[in-house]
């Protein structure tokens, strides 16, 4: 059996390369990245590289030959080529290839949410669901590493602003969510849809967390999207960067990080740390 892991030199799929080495031996294990050097160099040794460019259909059928079972980590928005032709590439490659399973690293309640961020992810899903392929939806919440620079701001005793009033997130570690990652790739009998989330909670529980932490008094405010994208502005953050942060903070007040799962826990079999240990975890990585 051929396990293979797309992405496979970003945090996530490092993560997930990681547990299967645990898990498997390691001439079960493919990492397909587009730059292979890059792969070799920070990959466990011993593990095949292929490269695998999302832009290449040609490329990827090749990488994808004798791939059993496919952890497809879906790439980032916004880039050049657009995001749902990379998706659609992998989807249409996978198939030629004979790609027995794919688990699709997805949006939380991608057939109902209603933010821009989340149309790539509908597309692809639906495009696995009529592609003939076994495949499980990894709807991954938000990983609490996305939050690095609010951490670093509360402990430096700085200004934390948010847009989101009382909306909620399923906060977990992003090591948590490839742990899962990995064992549902493994799985015998995986579920068809997963909601991976950690206990949703608003910034303004999260900030009382981070007192909690932090040596040092901060100032917590909340504000208006049109305010907080002048903030990022004066700060240097260039307007289209802070455009798809203020689209998070708007998709998080309207509550679609917001449902409640277990399925991360139950996957993992264990519950997830604690938010306090999880944040003093990002701090020391």
């Amino acid at each position: 059996m051929k396990y293979a892991v797309t992405g496979a030199t970003g945090r996530l799929g490092r993560s997930v390369i990681s547990q299967l080495v645990s898990q498997l031996n390691k001439d079960e294990i493919i990492a397909l990245a587009r730059d292979t050097k890059k792969a070799a160099n920070i990959l466990p040794a011993g593990i095949e590289i292929r490269k695998a460019d999302y832009t290449n259909e040609k490329e990827l059928e090749e990488a994808f030959k004798n791939v059993d079972r496919l952890l497809f980590v879906s790439s980032v928005p916004g880039a050049e080529y657009p995001r749902d032709k990379q998706h659609l590439n992998i989807v249409e490659a996978a198939k030629k290839a004979g790609v027995k399973f794919i688990a699709y690293t997805s949006f939380p309640h991608a057939d109902q949410a209603k933010s821009p961020l989340s149309s790539d992810h509908r597309i692809t899903e639906q495009a696995l669901s009529e592609s003939g392929i076994k495949h499980s939806f990894l709807r991954n919440n938000w990983y609490l590493e996305n939050e690095f620079d609010l951490i670093k701001t509360a402990l430096a005793g700085g200004h934390i602003v948010y847009s989101a009033q009382n909306g909620r997130v399923g906060w977990a570690l992003e090591r948590e969510y490839a742990a899962a990652a990995a064992k549902v790739l493994i799985s015998k009998s995986p579920k068809k849809i997963y909601e991976f989330a950690g206990q949703p909670l608003t910034f303004a529980e999260f900030a009382a967390v981070l007192s909690e932490i932090s040596s040092k008094e901060f100032k917590v405010e909340s504000v208006t999207d049109g305010e907080y994208k002048n903030i990022l502005e004066n700060q240097g953050v260039p307007s289209q960067v802070a455009d798809m942060i203020v689209m998070v903070q708007t998709l998080i007040r309207n509550n679609e990080l917001a449902k409640e799962s277990k399925d991360l826990e139950e996957v993992l079999g264990h519950g997830l740390m604690p938010l306090k240990e999880a944040i003093q975890e990002v701090i020391q990585s």
